[in-house]
């Protein structure tokens, strides 16, 4: 078994009580996001596509720089790493009915630490994935709105200006 290349493949999914609209909202607030995930000190929104994170992972404080690659409202937010351990993944959002939505959040996790490899293979980074996703369905559903909204759209790391993508919507 060759350690350097472990990666882990996380996919969770959850249905919460509030329109999409409302759960995309508030996914894209990534500044509250210490509120409802586990382990996570802060998240810094640099500017529209660069995040910085500081997270204590398997008992280890990390910080990690991630950039937004894409970015469609009310559909899906996916990341990559730019620094620290390698993670890339996204959120995607599908409208159930007029108050419920799905949320999958999948995710790739190489970790450079063998003791964080170890505790991937046991699954306890989906455990916390789940949980995370769990302690978001409590907070958003109590509150029935978000903290906020951005609607841009993000393609390719790029965003995009109003009506600059067919795809971009105005809801």
């Amino acid at each position: 078994i060759e350690e350097e290349g472990h990666v882990a493949n996380i996919e969770q999914s959850i249905d919460v009580n509030v329109p999409v609209r409302v759960a995309y909202d508030q996914w894209t607030q990534f500044e509250s996001f210490p509120q409802f995930m586990e382990g996570v000190e802060s998240v810094r929104q640099l500017d529209d596509t660069h995040l910085h994170w500081v997270a204590t992972i398997a008992g280890k404080r990390q910080e990690w720089d991630a950039e937004i690659s894409e970015q469609l409202p009310d559909q899906r937010v996916a990341w990559h790493s730019t620094s620290g351990d390698r993670n890339a993944g996204a959120v995607d959002f599908h409208r159930l009915s007029d108050t419920s939505t799905r949320i999958t959040l999948t995710m790739d996790v190489k970790p450079s630490d063998p003791i964080e490899q170890v505790g991937t293979a046991l699954g306890i980074a989906g455990a916390s994935v789940k949980g995370d996703l769990e302690r978001f369905k409590k907070f958003i559903e109590g509150r029935q709105s978000a903290t906020g909204a951005w609607r841009g759209e993000v393609q390719g790391g790029e965003v995009s200006g109003q009506g600059a993508s067919s795809s971009n919507r105005d809801l």
